[in-house]
C-alpha cells in the first residue's frame, strides 16, 4: 500500500508542478531533486532486491561500503547499463515535463505544494522506509540480555586429534536435496548426505544471508552487522576484534589453517576477516593462476569448482602426508546467482524443470559432483580416520533462476558432517541456525560445545529453540552486536607499532595510514581504501575548527608543514586544525606513545585556504629538492615536467604499473645533456628477470637487464638531438596483488625502481 501511495504522491507534485508553479530557477532545482531521489531510492530498492529478494538490507550496505574487488560483475552489465540508462531519461523527461510552463509567472503557493507532495513521495516510499529502519537499527540501545547469551568459548583445544575439511558450497541450501521436489538433481551428494550427521533444519538468520556473513556466522556465531560510519569500518584491523573465532581456536591448538576459493579473496573482506581470525594460508584467483593447469579456465568470479577442488585435494595429501594437524576450508562458486557456471568436466551439463533446461539447477548438479568426488577421494585416502569433513551453504540461495521454485519448498540451509573416526548416520531434526554451526564443529573437535551465540547441536539447544521468533531476537541484539567492534569514543594515550602498522587507542586497533577527525564525544576513522580518496584529500575536506590527527609517511605531511622530513618514509604524526596551529611529531621508535591533545588557536582563513590548496595538490604534481628521483616518495624532483606508467609509493621505492601506461615516461623541464649517464637502481617483477629491457631517450637506446633483487646499473647515453624524455619498456606486466593496498584491484607490475640519477658528461 505504500508503494502505491508514494507513486500517487510523486505523480501528484509532478502534475502541480508542471501545470501550475510557472517559472522559478530554485524551485524548480528543489523539486527536480527530491522526485529524482524519489526515483533513485526505487531503483536502488529494485536493484537490491534483485539481488537479495529482501529489498535493501545489511547485504546491501556491507557490500557497498566494503571492497568489491574481484566482484563477478559480467552478467550484470546489460541489467546495470539499462538501469543507467534508464536513470537518465527518466531524469531527463522529468526535467522536461516540469519545465513545460516555464514561461509562465511563478506561483508560490503551487511550487510549494508541489515540493511537499515530493517530499511526502520520498518519505512514503518503501526504500526510504527500509534506510530509516537500517539507520534506526544502529542507534538502539540494544537488549540488555545479550551478556547473558554470548558465551565466549576457551581459546585452545585440551587435546586436538582430527583434522578439519570445511566446504562452503555457495548458495548451496539444503531445499536442493529434496529428491521429490528435484528428482536426481544432487544424487552424488545426496548419498553422502544419507551417510552422514546431517542437520535438517538449519535456519538462516538477518546478518547471516550473503557469503562473508554465512563465514561469520559459522565460524564466531555471531551475524554480520557492521557499522556504518562513512569508511570507518573499513579501517579496523580485523573483523570483531574481541571476538574469539573458530580459526583462532583452530590456530592456538596447533593447527595450520587453509582457506582456498576460486574469486577474488578481497571482495567483501574476506581476506581481512580470515587473516585477523587465525588464517596464515589464503588462496584465491589471484594466488591460485601461477598454480593451476589452465589459468585461462575461469568464470566471471575466477576458477571454476572442478578447478579449485583439485587444488583442494592436492593440499588436503600433502598437508596430511605433513603430519602437521591442519584445517582446510574452501568455498565454492560455480552456483552463483543470477544462473551459475557449468564447468567443462560435469558428466551432467543440464537440468530440466517443467520441460526446460535451468541453468542455475544446471549449475548445482555440476558443482555438487565436484563436492562429492573431492569427498569421496578423502574417504578413499588412508588419511580419512584422522578427518572431519563438513560441508553446508554459505547462506541460503538468493534471487536466480531457481527461485519461483525454491520458494514453494520450506527452505533450510545445508549442514551435514562426515567423520571420519566414528562413521554415523543421522539425521538431526532439532531447531537451529548457521550460528550454532562452528559450536557444533568445535565440540567435535574436543573443545567447547558455545561459541559466541551459537551452540553445539550435539550436546546443547540452538537458542533458536529456545526463542520463539529468533529473528526478532537477533534484530535486537544488533546494537550489541555491532559495538563488538569496538568502536572507540575518544583518543587520549596512543601507541603506534611501526612494525605492524598499527596504531591502538581505547581499546581498538587500525591500520595505517590513517585520518582521524577529533570531536568531544566522537573520533571518526578515516582510512585509505577502494572508495576513498587519499588522506590528503579527505583532511583538506575537514572544517577549520576540526581537530585532527594524521598517521601517515611524514614525506606526506613533511611537504606542508616539516620541510626536515620531505623525504623521510618513517611514520610521522601531524596533529592540529587546518586554520590554526599544526604539529608534526616524529615516530623513532618501534613502539612509539604519544598523547592527543588539542588547543583552540586563532583561526586564520588565509592559512586555512593554503593549508586545503597544498593538500589537494596531486600527488604526481608534488616536487622536491634533490638531484635524482627518489621513488619511495610522492612526487618527483623539480627538474621533472612530468610522468607517466609509475604505481604509487611504497617503502622501497615505485612499481611500473602497465595499466598507467605500457611504459614507464619520465619528461623533464629541460632538454637533457648530450652526453650523460643513467644511473638507475631497479629491480624486475617475476618474469622480467633476466630479460633486456629497452631504455630509450630520443633516438638512443641501451638495454637494462634487472634481477628480482635491487642492483645499480650505469647505462651511457649520447642524447644529439637533446631530447627530455627518457622511457622504459617493461617487457612483460604481470597482474599482481604483490604489494597491494587492501581492498584496491590487481595491478600489472614490471620494473621496481628505486632510485634514477642523470650525471652529464659532456664537460
Amino acid at each position: 500500500m505504500s508503494e502505491l501511495v508514494s507513486i500517487a504522491l510523486f505523480l501528484a507534485s509532478v502534475c502541480v508542478y508542471a501545470r501550475k508553479a510557472g517559472r522559478n530557477t530554485w524551485w524548480f532545482i528543489a523539486t527536480l531533486a527530491v522526485l529524482g531521489l524519489f526515483v533513485v531510492l526505487n531503483l536502488t530498492l529494485y536493484a537490491s532486491d534483485y539481488f537479495t529478494g529482501d529489498g535493501i538490507n545489511d547485504a546491501v550496505l556491507y557490500t557497498l561500503t566494503n571492497s568489491l574487488t574481484g566482484a563477478g560483475f559480467g552478467k550484470y552489465i546489460l541489467p546495470a547499463a539499462g538501469l543507467i540508462l534508464a536513470l537518465a531519461a527518466i531524469f531527463g523527461g522529468l526535467g522536461w515535463v516540469l519545465r513545460r510552463r516555464r514561461h509562465h509567472p511563478h506561483h508560490f503557493g503551487y511550487s510549494l505544494l508541489a515540493l511537499c507532495l515530493a517530499l511526502a513521495s520520498v518519505d512514503a516510499s518503501p526504500a526510504f522506509r527500509q534506510l530509516t529502519e537500517l539507520v534506526k537499527s544502529q542507534a538502539r540501545d540494544g537488549d540488555p540480555d545479550f551478556a547473558s547469551y554470548y558465551k565466549e568459548p576457551a581459546k585452545t583445544i585440551p587435546h586436538p586429534r582430527l583434522n578439519l575439511v570445511y566446504i562452503y558450497g555457495e548458495s548451496l541450501e539444503r531445499t536442493y536435496f529434496n529428491n521429490d521436489a528435484f528428482p536426481n538433481l544432487a544424487p552424488e551428494l545426496n548419498q553422502l548426505k544419507s551417510e552422514s550427521i546431517d542437520f535438517s533444519h538449519t535456519m538462516q538468520l538477518p546478518g547471516t544471508d550473503y557469503t562473508i556473513a554465512g563465514m561469520v556466522a559459522s565460524q564466531c556465531g555471531i551475524p554480520l552487522f557492521a557499522p556504518f560510519e562513512g569508511n570507518a569500518s573499513a579501517s579496523v584491523s580485523s573483523f570483531f576484534p574481541q571476538n574469539v573465532c573458530l580459526g583462532d581456536i583452530l590456530k592456538n591448538s596447533g593447527y595450520q589453517n587453509y582457506f582456498v576459493q576460486g574469486a577474488n579473496l578481497r571482495f567483501a573482506g574476506k581476506d581481512v576477516f580470515l587473516k585477523s581470525h587465525g588464517f596464515d594460508h589464503l588462496y584465491g584467483s589471484e594466488e591460485l593462476k601461477t598454480t593451476v593447469a589452465d589459468p585461462a579456465y575461469r568464470n566471471d568470479w575466477g576458477f571454476y569448482d572442478d578447478t579449485v577442488l583439485d587444488e583442494v585435494w592436492k593440499k588436503f595429501e600433502t598437508l596430511s602426508q605433513s603430519g602437521q594437524r591442519f584445517s582446510l576450508f574452501t568455498l565454492t562458486v560455480d552456483t552463483h546467482h543470477p544462473d551459475g557456471f557449468v564447468s567443462r568436466t560435469c558428466q551432467r551439463k543440464k537440468y530440466e524443470i517443467d520441460g526446460k533446461v535451468n541453468q542455475s539447477f544446471s549449475a548445482v548438479s555440476c558443482s555438487q559432483e565436484h563436492v562429492a568426488a573431492l569427498i569421496e577421494k578423502i574417504k578413499a585416502s588412508p588419511y580419512f580416520k584422522n578427518t572431519v569433513i563438513v560441508v553446508s551453504s554459505d547462506h541460503l540461495a538468493m534471487k536466480n533462476t531457481a527461485w519461483d521454485y525454491l520458494n514453494k519448498q520450506d527452505r533450510n540451509n545445508l549442514f551435514m558432517i562426515i567423520r571420519g573416526d566414528q562413521p554415523q548416520q543421522e539425521v538431526v531434526g532439532v531447531k537451529r541456525s548457521s550460528l550454532d554451526n562452528g559450536a557444533t564443529v568445535l565440540d567435535i573437535l574436543g573443545g567447547d560445545n558455545y561459541l559466541g551465540l551459537g551452540r553445539s547441536s550435539l550436546s546443547g539447544q540452538s537458542l533458536a529453540e529456545e526463542f520463539l521468533n529468533m529473528k526478532e531476537k537477533v534484530l535486537a541484539w544488533k546494537p550489541d552486536i555491532i559495538r563488538l567492534w569496538n568502536f572507540p569514543k575518544s583518543i587520549k594515550d596512543y601507541t603506534i607499532d611501526g612494525q605492524k602498522n598499527m596504531i591502538a587507542f581505547s581499546g581498538s586497533h587500525f591500520r595505517l595510514p590513517l585520518l582521524l577527525r577529533v570531536s568531544d564525544n566522537r573520533v571518526e576513522p578515516l582510512p585509505e581504501s577502494e572508495y576513498s580518496a587519499p588522506l590528503r584529500f579527505q583532511l583538506a575536506a575537514f572544517a577549520p575548527r576540526d581537530n585532527f590527527m594524521w598517521i601517515d609517511r611524514c614525506y606526506k605531511m613533511g611537504q606542508l608543514w616539516s620541510p626536515e622530513q620531505a623525504l623521510s618514509t618513517d611514520w610521522c604524526v601531524a596533529s592540529g586544525q587546518l586554520g590554526g596551529e599544526q604539529k608534526v611529531e616524529h615516530v623513532d621508535k618501534p613502539q612509539w606513545k604519544g598523547k592527543a591533545a588539542f588547543r583552540d588557536t586563532v583561526i586564520d582563513t588565509t592559512r586555512y585556504q593554503g593549508n586545503v590548496d597544498s593538500l589537494k595538490i596531486a600527488d604526481n604534481d608534488i616536487r622536491y629538492k634533490a638531484d635524482s628521483f627518489i621513488f619511495n616518495v610522492a612526487g618527483a624532483p623539480d627538474a621533472v615536467k612530468q610522468f607517466s606508467g609509475i604505481s604509487r609509493p611504497e617503502l622501497w621505492g615505485r612499481w611500473s604499473n602497465a595499466q598507467l601506461g605500457d611504459a614507464v615516461k619520465i619528461e623533464y623541464n629541460a632538454p637533457l645533456p648530450e652526453k650523460f649517464n643513467l644511473i638507475i637502481t631497479a629491480k624486475a617483477f617475476g618474469p622480467n628477470a633476466d630479460r633486456p629491457i629497452p631504455v630509450r631517450v630520443g633516438n638512443s637506446e641501451q638495454t637494462l637487464t634487472l634481477g628480482n633483487e635491487p642492483s645499480t646499473t650505469t647505462l651511457h647515453f649520447e642524447n644529439p638531438t637533446r631530447s627530455r624524455l627518457l622511457t622504459i619498456v617493461p617487457p612483460d606486466p604481470q597482474s599482481t596483488n604483490e604489494g597491494n593496498i587492501l581492498g584496491h584491484a590487481p595491478r600489472r607490475l614490471g620494473i621496481g625502481m628505486v632510485e634514477i640519477k642523470i650525471v652529464d658528461t659532456e664537460g
